[in-house]
């Protein structure tokens, strides 16, 4: 499913207009960068929670050369399910 996809079943199911549920979709998603940009979660119970892991860096290989390189520390953006949004996927 793509956004506008997204936009459009929100919509429906809302009985928003189009532009106000891309206003609401493009809220969620800047109110949940910026949360996760200062280091916080966020959880929407039933749903899933949204968090920031950190990688330690670590010793890697160029796969064109096979030099081994530094790959340095990192955040990357997880998203863990909620119990009840697993049990409905798996039903």
């Amino acid at each position: 499913m793509k956004k506008a996809e997204l936009v459009a079943a929100i919509a429906a199911q809302t009985e928003l207009s189009k532009k106000d549920a891309e206003k609401a979709l493009n809220a969620f998603t800047e109110v949940v960068t910026a949360e996760m940009k200062k280091g916080e979660k966020v959880q929407i119970v039933g749903f899933g929670t949204f968090e920031v892991s950190e990688r330690a860096e670590r010793e890697g290989r160029n796969p064109q050369t096979g030099e081994t390189m530094v790959i340095k520390a990192s955040k990357t953006p997880k998203f863990k399910p909620g119990k009840a949004l697993k049990d409905e996927v798996n039903a």
